[in-house]
């Protein structure tokens, strides 16, 4: 991984994550919680949404242990369960948000990038693409996990029976933060614990919105 990769994942990371953010917060407002955008936080301004471990320490550590991808997060735009009808089941929901709006936003670069290629097949642009592509669902995909801090943690919650949720997230509020770190980072051998899990699903996904993404 060189720096240009680098320098270019990081600002199509830190786009992704943005778009990833403001979906959260633009769902709960839309289902009666309006703190984040008391805040200013549905807005597309990377200012208020960087956090310093997730944005900038995180994809820097991956990069110099030679990770196969970059990833990290924002700072998380702030959701107040009492605001919410259903705050079980609605903070479910606002959590898919985020990966939902990612996986969108790939096809939406997907068709472009098919519609650019048919006008200027030799345009060198592709790579912009793949990247940005690859980085939407990366991010989805693994905030998909049921890992605290991830979406899909919150996800499990709203989806189990009271008992078990309520167990499951204390378990996750106390390790969750040590089971990422053990699984993200590339501590045993060359390849984090994490990658032969996402792998085939991300795989699957790039192969379908990547022209001629399996000869690459």
């Amino acid at each position: 991984m060189d720096i240009s990769f680098f320098v270019l994942g990081i600002i199509g990371f830190a786009f992704a994550v943005i778009v990833h953010e403001v979906a959260h917060g633009f769902l709960a407002d839309k289902l009666g919680d309006p703190t984040a955008r008391l805040l200013g936080r549905l807005t597309l301004n990377p200012i208020p949404h960087i956090d310093i471990y997730g944005t900038i320490i995180v994809p820097l550590l991956l990069f110099l242990f030679n990770s196969p991808f970059l990833f990290g997060w924002a700072k998380p735009v702030p959701v107040d369960p009492y605001n919410l009808k259903n705050p079980k089941k609605d903070s479910a929901i606002i959590s898919l948000a985020g990966p939902a709006a990612n996986i969108v936003f790939a096809i939406a670069l997907s068709f472009s990038l098919r519609i650019l290629l048919k006008i200027f097949p030799s345009a060198p642009f592709f790579g912009l693409f793949y990247n940005l592509i690859g980085i939407n669902i990366v991010l989805a995909i693994f905030n998909l996990l049921p890992i605290y801090p991830l979406d899909g943690e919150k996800i499990l919650v709203g989806i189990l029976p009271e008992k078990s949720a309520r167990k499951f997230s204390a378990f996750m509020s106390r390790y969750g933060y040590i089971l990422l770190f053990l699984m993200v980072f590339p501590l045993f051998g060359n390849s984090s614990l994490i990658f032969p899990i996402i792998n085939p699903v991300i795989d699957f996904l790039l192969r379908i919105l990547i022209p001629g993404y399996a000869k690459i």
